[in-house]
């Protein structure tokens, strides 16, 4: 069952996927309520913990069996399941293709000079990050290497990840409860959770914007991206408060 979800909330996730831009600026998000975060959101870690497959007690991944294996076979057999909604069978195509490699690997790049960046699955939403009563839509990307952006760019091998919190006042340079991406290369097996920082100086004034440059090695990455972040408003007390997970896939050169 916890397979079958797992695949179920990729292909949903799948299907709101942007897409890929070369340009330095986000792609204007979809209103939080046009997007069912709870629902995905809740399935996020269960997609990364699929992807490195068992885990021991020490915390060690155990090389036996093949959850890759078993994702895209959950896929598949939803895929040919009798009465599966048109849209349903285009968005398990999509995590087919990613999952096996045979969607040729990242986007194009229609301009030499600028970065290739791929949005994150869906935005997220962050309760009470704005005020007391108004809520933040969080948004995230990863930049595959060599690229300039974030500084001081990620290299070839690397992925840079940038979340943005809209509408919100510059981030702390201390973040006391962290944001952190867990990302995972299916290709190599490489994983590592990450705090994301003020260290890049992206948007100082606002809106809150954190990133983080990881190691990922060449080859299809999945990551999530959650957690809190702390703001300073202008004669106000800090705030600090939580989004919850989103989703990327894509890949290092």
């Amino acid at each position: 069952m916890r397979k079958a979800f797992t695949a179920v909330a990729i292909a949903a996730a799948a299907g709101l996927a942007l897409p890929a831009q070369a340009m330095a600026d986000p792609a204007p998000a979809p209103t939080p309520d046009s997007v069912p975060i709870e629902f995905l959101a809740s399935f996020a870690p269960a997609i990364i913990g699929a992807a490195a497959g068992p885990v021991d007690a020490q915390g060690v991944t155990q090389v036996a069996g093949n959850p890759q294996a078993d994702l895209l076979a959950q896929a598949r057999a939803i895929l040919n399941s009798a009465g599966l909604p048109p849209e349903i069978k285009a968005t398990l195509e999509k995590v087919i293709t990613f999952l096996d490699g045979s969607g040729g690997g990242g986007p194009a790049i229609p301009d030499e000079n600028a970065p290739v960046i791929a949005q994150f699955l869906y935005p997220t939403l962050g309760k009470g990050c704005i005020s007391a009563t108004a809520d933040s839509v969080g948004t995230a990307l990863a930049v595959p290497g060599p690229a300039h952006l974030p500084p001081p760019g990620p290299a070839a091998g690397q992925a840079g990840f940038v979340f943005t919190a809209l509408g919100t006042a510059p981030a702390t340079d201390d973040q006391p409860v962290p944001l952190t991406v867990t990302w995972i290369n299916i290709d190599n097996g490489r994983s590592a959770t990450q705090n994301l920082t003020t260290a890049a100086h992206i948007n100082p004034d606002g809106p809150a914007t954190l990133s983080v440059i990881a190691d990922t090695g060449p080859g299809r990455v999945l990551s999530v991206i959650s957690g809190s972040l702390t703001t300073q408003p202008e004669g106000a007390d800090r705030i600090t408060c939580s989004f919850l997970p989103t989703v990327g896939m894509f890949a290092v050169a």
